[in-house]
């Protein structure tokens, strides 16, 4: 922004940042209300700029708070972003690609297959849908208070992109957010962990839904290239470059497949070896899918495993799945370039239930 305001428009470079307030403090798109700008500098910008946020293609509140945007990115496609209010907190679930291309076999969003990476535009855009629509003010009044980045796709696969949106989340010239309200949620690329550490200061959570290399590469793909204990290792690094950090481990319970005591324990074996914590997701079902939830039962005694062991696990409640918001469930409107979506349509038609097995 600086760079643009000296060498393209000719001005001063903390014009950038009053029209940095302007976007991202008032919510303003249009030059011509930007009234601590000069008519001059107001005609240059019109001339030159446009503030373009993403379309929206349609908004669904839940009976539960919850609201799920569908933003238009290009031509059919369209990404889904989700706002969780809480007693103490908002969290805004952000996607960083159309589609994913990682093929987990409990998501909903990997049977849509990939279209592209999302720019960082894109992605900071729709943090500014989300703030608009609640008023915040940043320094003040908060609605929106952490940005997860959990949605559609797998943000390492669109490092550069994502960190550079990131850094606008947690600048005061834009939505002003802590450093460790920003978190980045992985599959478990490894090098690219590395590299966030390196290059970025937000909070780090993996998807980890298995203790043993065997069952996560049948759930996680991504696990044969990057097994758990490449995983933990990076863990253990990223929190050294960090000091009193931890890492959020996401464990997403299936029943039969990941609930068992025993698979627990496992469980608490690897959590000692980085400092962690677990959120235990109920698995949040949709068409074709062969998996099912835990019971309550299994999942507290689950829980209760862990918590014996000294690690802080909760239990993620499930929201806004009247309106397919919850976990796991982002569809969105992807172009598919994989081919995955038709094939899981064929299989639906075919096998019912067993369509993602």
């Amino acid at each position: 922004m600086e760079r643009f305001f000296v060498e393209t428009l000719g001005e001063k470079t903390f014009r950038a940042h009053q029209v940095m307030k302007w976007i991202y403090h008032r919510h303003e798109t249009e030059f011509g209300n930007m009234t601590d700008l000069g008519k001059a500098l107001r005609a240059k910008l019109e001339a030159h700029a446009e503030v373009v946020p993403p379309k929206i293609l349609f908004d669904k509140p839940s009976a539960d708070g919850t609201h799920k945007w569908l933003l238009g990115m290009d031509g059919g496609n369209g990404v889904e972003t989700v706002f969780i209010p809480d007693r103490t907190r908002g969290t805004l679930c952000v996607s960083s690609q159309v589609g994913c291309g990682l093929n987990c076999s409990f998501c909903s969003t990997a049977t849509q297959g990939f279209n592209r990476n999302l720019s960082a535009a894109e992605i900071v855009g729709q943090v500014w849908i989300a703030a608009r629509h609640l008023g915040n003010v940043p320094h003040g009044i908060r609605k929106l208070t952490n940005v997860v980045m959990m949605g559609m796709g797998e943000p390492l696969l669109n490092f550069d992109n994502v960190v550079r949106a990131m850094n606008v989340m947690r600048d005061d010239l834009g939505l002003g957010l802590a450093n460790r309200r920003v978190t980045l949620s992985t599959s478990g690329l490894v090098p690219q962990i590395d590299r966030l550490g390196v290059e970025s200061d937000v909070s780090l959570a993996v998807s980890l839904h298995a203790p043993t290399d065997d069952l996560r590469t049948e759930l996680v793909p991504i696990n044969k290239k990057y097994p758990i204990a490449e995983l933990i290792a990076a863990c253990q690094r990223y929190v050294a470059r960090k000091p009193r950090s931890t890492v959020t481990f996401e464990y997403t319970m299936m029943r039969g497949i990941n609930d068992s005591v025993e698979q627990a324990r496992q469980l608490v074996k690897l959590m000692r070896k980085v400092p962690s914590k677990v959120n235990l997701i109920p698995f949040n079902p949709f068409p074709g899918t062969r998996y099912q939830r835990s019971d309550d039962a299994d999942i507290r005694a689950f829980q209760e495993v862990l918590q014996k062991a000294g690690i802080i696990t909760l239990v993620r409640r499930t929201r806004g799945d009247d309106i397919d918001a919850a976990c796991g469930q982002l569809k969105g409107q992807v172009l598919d370039r994989t081919r995955r979506q038709a094939e899981f349509r064929r299989r639906l038609e075919q096998g019912g239930d067993h369509a993602a097995a």
